[in-house]
């Protein structure tokens, strides 16, 4: 059978673009789905096997409803994940002018990201959310409440829209990383450059909380790509964190700071591990590499079973 695997709608989306440049697109069938929510419900309900989600962008950082969807509810694990460049562009309905448009439709990721070439160059504009920019561009139809919207180029082809004015974001080095997402099973094997995402839960809001998670992983060297902070919505000031860091959950060293949270935190959820988009390996020490780990713990037992420490 044809593998199907879901990604943030509709077509035109930077999620299908980075999910074709993917080898897993190869031979599968792309299924657009209307939401984050919608399309990682399709994954827990069996619907779809994976389900391709954007996580986090250069210029505004994490996609909140992605990590909260990722922490709370049924379980699941990232296995892959792609950074893709993000070039946005005007899109209009054939014959309309730039001083026609009053009124923008786009996601609100992508309208921070061209705040500043809206301000110079639409003056007094109106910008209304979207679910995604293709989305926006797609009900720009001819009774569209909306006069533009702002979405990927290769959109217009797809909705019969015109691009006025392309390549308008603020930065030229716009990336959105997205994550390929399934239900939870064992974890690929490790490849040299792997990144592990966990979900920790403090256990008290107490001075050095925080800090008491850091270590666990800081004295073991696992060095942190990313580290967000998101309210668990049970009462103001209570917060969970969503970190990414260097490492397999099968090595020594990631899986022994596991253990340790597991004792300071109230509860972890393990995210997955995965290979890193960029390839980079993990900052190590000579103490801190794997083979040192394993070397410790079999030294401890031979002191347990000989009572002698060499």
């Amino acid at each position: 059978m044809t593998q199907r695997i879901g990604y943030l709608g509709p077509r035109g989306t930077f999620s299908e673009a980075a999910l074709r440049a993917m080898s897993v697109s190869e031979g599968a069938d792309l299924i657009p789905v209307g939401s984050v929510t919608e399309a990682l419900a399709a994954v827990r309900s069996g619907e779809l096997p994976m389900a391709l989600v954007p996580i986090e962008n250069s210029s505004e950082g994490q996609v909140s409803t992605t990590l909260d969807e990722l922490a709370m509810g049924e379980p699941l694990c990232i296995v892959d994940e792609y950074a893709h460049p993000v070039q946005f562009a005007l899109l209009v309905r054939p014959g309309t002018s730039l001083s026609d448009v009053r009124r923008v439709a786009t996601h609100p990721a992508a309208e921070a990201q061209c705040r500043l070439w809206m301000h110079a160059n639409l003056s007094g504009h109106t910008v209304i959310p979207a679910t995604s920019t293709a989305g926006a561009a797609a009900a720009l139809t001819d009774d569209a409440a909306f006069d533009a919207a702002i979405a990927p180029a290769i959109a217009a082809e797809y909705y019969g829209l015109e691009v006025l004015a392309d390549d308008i974001g603020d930065s030229s080095r716009g990336t959105t990383r997205f994550v390929l997402v399934t239900q939870p099973g064992p974890p690929p094997a490790p490849s040299g450059s792997d990144k592990t995402s966990l979900v920790l839960f403090m256990r008290e809001n107490h001075s050095g909380a925080l800090l008491e998670i850091l270590t666990e992983l800081a004295v073991r060297g696992v060095n942190l790509t990313r580290i967000e902070s998101r309210p668990t919505k049970r009462a103001l000031g209570d917060y969970f964190f969503v970190v990414d860091a260097e490492g397999h959950v099968l090595d020594a060293r990631l899986g022994e700071a596991m253990t340790g949270l597991h004792r300071v935190c109230s509860a972890i959820r393990y995210l997955g591990s995965y290979p890193r988009h960029d390839g980079a390996a993990p900052q190590t020490k000579a103490w801190t590499e794997n083979t040192e780990f394993l070397a410790a713990s079999e030294w401890l037992e031979r002191v347990r079973a000989t009572g002698v420490a060499e």
